[in-house]
């Protein structure tokens, strides 16, 4: 059987002899994860530009299936796909505004929906199993970690063999919620292979010199020059002792010369402004200027592609370039993007400590206006729910509807008014106050109609009224909420969450049928995400498609192992379908990740008690009572197994339980029952008279019959 490999070792050539020892298929591909090539997705996007002309020459439908991530990891295929258009673009006249950015989790769900596209052109390959190596991992960016976690968990190294080499130990994950530990992938997924213990760092680069002792010394400046075209990558100590010695205006001059090359192949490779390009201009003549307007590129693309964890990257590191005095508009947007990329990343702590930094510095109103605003975001929305505060939020948004009132020019004033007022809706939806918050958001629908020309801010006013169908929704109004997305959708349809939030309420109308296409249609607008999936398979289920539902279900699972409802949800039908030791492996893998989930372990009772195995149910019912006291039907299946046992007490009284949590016709024939092999014949009747009041059950009526007339017998 094959395995993935994870080879960690301080020398190439070790690395390289470890490889090679390494019993690997045909190669699909050999590629580096060094950030400071390509930044976000420097190994997937290779990947993609070695295989996707075949792939798609094989299966040209995965060419619209998978358009978004293929163009966000390797922007040089947009040629070979249907084009994306982003809500917001970097030009030079700056960055348009948007009204929105992606969810934390969209990178996830490029990594998924990439893992997806590789699954498929190994199909259609053939040929057996192939084998695919990625070094660098240690310099990784965390989209290619993410990337690479989620390729080793749900690739099986007999279809494709992973190897990850790195020069020492694995980095831990970044800070802040990780969905796809490389970490944890590596440990759960990878047979380790380590080289020797690194030497000394002096050591170190004397064994890298190619050369040996007696060999002719390497040219300095030949040498240095080389460092410099490995584009920061260069592992060879000679040349990086050659390239240390050189004096700081040969250095710069240096990266200048590589930076002009690699700009004219950057018209053809976009990718290349994202790491190799960036990396000399920040580190030749002009880091203050070239360099941080590189930086500013590659943290505002990376901030509306929702690339979160690399969008910090790169702020910090413009942080350490741009000089506040001479230039105080970019370190502002710099410090602003980073600020954002942090909360929006879970890391919403730090996030405050860089916006109070900014309040130190700064005296202009307008930056503190716009810091007021993040920061009640903060305590409304991006701190855990044990940090939340509405109060300091509202005080934080009043503050920044203040500074917004006092704007000298009529446009700005109008539109920060009343996008700060948002802000405070926002918070009056989270504490209850809704017909507040509607009034807000209509006043400054109004507002904006009334003062700023057609046509301007158009995407704050669809914004508005996305948020005002929230609201709606969130409050019952559903027919007002589907007018809203009505306006929202008829000048922004590409957006998967407006189908799926839009598919959630006719759901709850009983339009099942509508709402199941609004949530493929979500699917087909965005990568793989399981609540999309999930609430396809609800909606199929309620319209009696098992297997339909079935499939969802499963699909979720294979995007997210840890999905309880899903993992339920596949079970239970499973179940129902006398699959019964394909039931209790799901229920099993469920446990695995949530052992105190009363609902799993409700089933695994019923499972087992099915299976004949009494014991086993009795003690995985007891746990589940132990964890969830509330859940009727473990008390049901509790009652049950008491009563096939003779325990005609102990089922009485858990029948009993079962029936105060939740008044059901099945637990009310099943008491019936215990109630009649007792002798309280008036109590079994009393209970399937409650059962035909609400069905007319020919098992129920028969009892109830038999119960009355032995009643009338025994005279009572």
């Amino acid at each position: 059987m094959r395995s993935h490999h994870w080879i960690a070792a301080a020398r190439p050539a070790e690395r390289d002899t470890l490889r090679a020892g390494l019993d690997l298929p045909p190669p699909l591909a050999r590629v580096s994860a060094h950030r400071d090539l390509r930044g976000p997705y420097t190994a997937a996007g290779t990947l993609l530009r070695a295989v996707a002309a075949d792939a798609l020459r094989l299966r040209p439908d995965l060419g619209p299936r998978h358009r978004i991530e293929l163009q966000e990891a390797a922007p040089e295929l947009v040629t070979l796909v249907p084009k994306v258009t982003w809500a917001a673009t970097s030009s030079e006249q700056g960055v348009a505004p948007v009204a929105r950015y992606p969810a934390r989790q969209h990178s996830l769900r490029i990594a998924h929906g990439l893992t997806d596209f590789l699954t498929a052109y190994l199909d259609a390959l053939g040929g057996g199993p192939r084998s695919l190596v990625v070094d660098a991992v240690d310099h990784a960016d965390p989209t290619d970690r993410e990337f690479l976690a989620v390729l080793l968990r749900r690739m099986p190294a007999e279809r494709l063999a992973m190897v990850l080499t790195t020069r020492g130990e694995l980095p831990g994950d970044p800070p802040g919620p990780v969905d796809a530990s490389l970490s944890d992938a590596v440990s759960a997924h990878c047979v380790a292979l380590t080289g020797t213990a690194p030497a000394e760092p002096a050591q170190a680069a004397q064994a890298d010199e190619p050369a040996q002792a007696d060999a002719p010394e390497t040219d300095d400046e030949e040498a240095a020059r080389a460092h410099v075209a490995a584009d920061g990558t260069d592992e060879d100590a000679a040349r990086a002792r050659a390239y240390a010695a050189l004096d700081p205006a040969t250095r710069a001059a240096l990266h200048d010369a590589r930076a002009a090359e690699l700009a004219a192949a950057a018209e053809a490779e976009p990718s290349l402004r994202m790491g190799a390009l960036l990396h000399h201009l920040v580190r030749g003549g002009d880091p203050g200027g070239a360099g941080v307007e590189a930086v500013r590129h590659a943290q505002t693309r990376c901030k509306q592609l929702g690339l979160y964890q690399s969008a910090i990257l790169y702020g910090e590191l413009g942080l350490r370039l741009v000089d506040e005095a001479q230039r105080p508009d970019a370190w502002w947007e710099i410090i602003r993007d980073t600020a954002v990329a942090l909360a929006a990343a879970g890391r919403a702590e730090e996030s405050e400590a860089l916006q109070d930094r900014a309040r130190r510095t700064s005296v202009d109103p307008v930056v503190h206006m716009k810091l007021a605003y993040e920061t009640a975001m903060l305590y409304a929305r991006h701190y855990a729910s044990d940090r939340r505060d509405p109060d300091r939020a509202r005080a934080w948004v009043n503050q920044a509807i203040a500074f917004a009132d006092q704007l000298p020019e009529p446009g700005e004033r109008t539109f920060y008014s009343v996008f700060n007022r948002n802000g405070l809706a926002l918070i009056e939806t989270r504490v209850g106050r809704v017909d507040e918050a509607l009034r807000l958001l209509d006043e400054g629908i109004e507002r904006l109609d009334k003062e700023l020309h057609l046509g301007e801010r158009t995407w704050h006013r669809t914004g508005l009224r996305y948020n005002r169908a929230q609201v709606n929704a969130m409050s019952g109004r559903l027919d007002a909420a589907l007018a809203d997305y009505a306006e929202v959708m008829a000048s922004e349809n590409d957006f998967a969450d407006h189908y799926f939030n839009r598919g959630t309420i006719l759901r709850r109308m009983g339009r099942v049928e509508e709402a199941l296409a609004d949530y493929q249609e979500a699917l087909r607008l965005e990568p793989p995400f399981p609540e999309a999936y999930y609430n396809c398979g609800d909606a199929r289920l309620e319209l009696g498609d098992v297997q339909g539902a079935l499939a969802d279900f499963e699909r979720v699972l294979e995007l997210d192992p840890g999905h309880v409802d899903a993992r339920l949800n596949q079970a239970s039908l499973l179940a129902d379908l006398g699959e019964g030791e394909a039931a209790l492996r799901s229920v099993a893998e469920g446990l695995a990740g949530a052992p105190d989930d009363a609902h799993l372990l409700s089933l695994r009772g019923r499972l087992l008690a099915e299976a004949g195995d009494r014991e086993g149910a009795k003690a995985a019912l007891d746990a589940a009572i132990h964890n969830d006291p509330g859940l009727a039907e473990a008390w049901g299946v509790r009652a049950v197994l008491a009563f096939e046992a003779g325990d005609l007490a102990g089922a009485t009284a858990d029948f009993d339980r079962a029936l105060t949590l939740g008044d059901q016709p099945e637990l009310r024939y099943n008491r019936g029952l215990v109630h009649e092999a007792a002798g309280r014949f008036g109590e079994a009747a009393a209970d399937f008279a409650a059962v035909l009041a609400v069905t007319d059950d020919a098992d129920a009526r028969a009892h109830h019959d038999a119960c009355l007339h032995a009643t009338e017998r025994a005279g009572v």
